[in-house]
């Protein structure tokens, strides 16, 4: 029989600007019995990594351009945090009231580039935005070698974020970061059950781990930001989220 488990992390506090995150999750571990071991893989939610990294923008800080006031005239935002996606982003896709959909400099097609007001402290929360991280894959890279060097034992990291989805309703867990883990499971030339070779099949194993996690970490006031995967069926190996792109040849839809 095989077996996956996930085991949320319970505990964490509220991260600052600053904070030791290996350390803090290592805490959190002890706490809850687990020690890690070769081929767990940590799956953290992308709000704790971008507070730690000082990701905060004070949106009065903020002076909105003459496309960010055409965009927030369209999309009925403020226009400072308009201004704030356009900055996170290389290109506007779609714009319609209360929507905005971006290509991210990161690469991903995803709504509002990624910024966010939620679960951000109650006194920030008016005048300040979450960006992502600058770099979701070398921030869990770096994490994951600051607690390979605590306990000694080989892992993966998932920088987890919330997406939605064309053509299906809600969001989901997806990969945004990721270190120490295949993003992409390539099985094409496997045979399935019937002994006929796979032509196209290549698993999204990283978003996988980031959905599954997520059913634990929640989208609201759960206060689950990390979860132990333990068990993951495919070998670990070096990758990065980008290898979960398709490029824009390759879109059939833009």
């Amino acid at each position: 029989m095989r077996e996956m488990r996930l085991l949320a992390l319970d505990g964490l506090p509220e991260i600052k600007a600053g904070d030791d995150l290996a350390a803090l999750l290592l805490a959190a571990l002890t706490r809850g019995g687990l020690t890690p071991v070769e081929g767990d893989i940590l799956v953290i939610a992308q709000k704790i990594i971008s507070k730690a990294e000082a990701r905060l923008i004070c949106l009065d800080d903020i002076t909105p351009s003459a496309r960010a006031l055409e965009l927030a005239a369209l999309t009925h935002k403020d226009a400072r945090l308009v201004e704030c996606m356009l900055r996170e982003s290389l290109t506007v896709l779609r714009a319609k009231p209360n929507v905005l959909i971006v290509e991210h400099r990161l690469g991903c097609i995803m709504a509002s580039a990624g910024i966010d007001q939620s679960n951000v402290p109650a006194a920030e929360t008016q005048h300040s935005v979450l960006l992502l991280p600058e770099d979701p894959d070398t921030s869990a890279r770096h994490l994951r070698q600051q607690i390979e060097a605590l306990c000694g034992a080989r892992i993966g990291v998932v920088i987890n974020d919330s997406f939605g989805r064309a053509w299906r309703h809600g969001v989901t867990g997806t990969a945004i970061g990721v270190a120490g883990v295949p993003a992409l499971v390539d099985l094409r030339g496997q045979s399935d059950r019937e002994g006929r070779a796979l032509q196209v099949t290549q698993v999204a194993a990283a978003d996988e781990l980031a959905a599954a996690a997520s059913l634990l970490m929640g989208q609201a006031a759960e206060g689950c930001p990390a979860v132990l995967v333990r068990g993951f069926p495919y070998a670990l190996r070096e990758s990065t989220a980008r290898e979960l792109l398709r490029p824009a040849a390759e879109d059939l839809f833009r």
